[in-house]
């Protein structure tokens, strides 16, 4: 077939025309293919992202809004909601200066460290902030570190000296920052808080001869320095002996005639936290005197239990009632011109 050049032009002029729109076609076609692709692509990422371990670590930005942020989650449908009560407490006043609450702090962020990372959605939230609690991941100095940085007055100046820091104790064992009234704090509950740890004088005082201690009548805290001391057990005074004084100030002296353990120490003769025996005494006399006082003199002979009613020795007065203070009554120290012998 002969095809004449007019024609033969026409022909071509179509096919260049075409030229042109087919690949737009197919360039539009790669970008759609490519946009669909892409929100595929990043869903992946944040799903790898979602699934990474999240390395334990406190955050480096503070939350927007501050503790409206934390009520956000931590109100009183919470699991958690312990909030509402630090509002109660001097560490939520607005017109202190020294307070978290107050004028120019950081609020919660100012103990629990910055809270940005804690508050976003799948944080992981119990590795990115200061919890206070025992399986944080931070150390007991560093979850001290919020409290010591503001509670540094001469009570707390001791505490890298004491038993406690030593022990690896936090502040948080101790204390409830969120409550109204920290157990700690007051007499009636404090021994409880206490007890958690110290056992024995638990056991000690509930023995039939003790300090007020389980009446709310006395707290640890009026021998004990829980903070840290340079005294020996964390006592409030320089010695065992100072501290007693300060309620039992008649037994100080000075006497013009001395019982020598009492100016030496008091726990030679007593238990400080409780005893099955009178007046807290840690032997019932006169087993306790002749620890010292020997029989040679007065009285001839050592005292026992044989000499107690029913015994093979017979019953002896000496044993009966208050054994050698019968007649040694001022066993502290006597004042009396005739009181060499403690009998006035």
């Amino acid at each position: 077939m002969k095809i004449s050049r007019p024609i033969l032009c026409a022909l071509l002029g179509l096919a260049g025309l075409a030229g042109p729109f087919t690949a737009p076609a197919q360039t539009e076609t790669r970008a759609a293919s490519g946009a669909a692709s892409a929100p595929v692509a990043s869903a992946a990422t944040a799903a790898t992202a979602a699934s990474a371990p999240v390395v334990a670590g406190a955050g480096t930005q503070y939350s927007e809004e501050g503790a409206d942020t934390c009520l956000g989650c931590h109100d009183e449908d919470s699991a958690t909601y312990a909030a509402k009560a630090i509002f109660k407490t001097r560490h939520a006043r607005q017109g202190d200066a020294r307070a978290p609450f107050g004028p120019g702090g950081l609020q919660c962020e100012a103990c629990h460290g910055p809270g940005a990372r804690h508050s976003s959605k799948g944080s992981k939230k119990a590795l990115t902030i200061n919890s206070f609690k025992s399986d944080s991941f931070l150390t007991v100095a560093q979850r001290n570190q919020p409290c010591l940085g503001c509670h540094q007055d001469r009570p707390r100046s001791g505490w890298h000296a004491g038993a406690h820091e030593r022990a690896n104790l936090a502040c948080s064992d101790c204390h409830e920052v969120h409550v109204e009234h920290d157990p700690v704090l007051a007499k009636s509950s404090q021994p409880d808080v206490c007890y958690a740890c110290h056992i024995q004088q638990r056991a000690d005082f509930h023995k039939s001869s003790t300090h007020p201690v389980r009446f709310g009548l006395m707290a640890c805290s009026d021998c004990h320095n829980a903070h840290g001391s340079t005294n020996p057990a964390l006592l409030l005074k320089s010695t065992l002996n100072q501290t007693c004084y300060s309620c039992h100030a008649e037994k100080r002296g000075p006497f013009l005639w001395e019982h020598a353990p009492v100016a030496e120490d008091c726990t030679l003769c007593h238990s400080s936290h409780g005893s099955v025996r009178a007046a807290l005494l840690n032997k019932s006399p006169p087993l306790l005197c002749q620890q010292c006082h020997t029989v040679t003199g007065h009285p001839a002979l050592a005292y026992t239990g044989a000499s107690l009613p029913g015994g093979a020795a017979g019953p002896s007065i000496f044993l009966l009632a208050g054994s050698c203070s019968n007649c040694h009554s001022q066993v502290h120290g006597s004042n009396h011109p005739a009181g060499a012998k403690l009998m006035r």
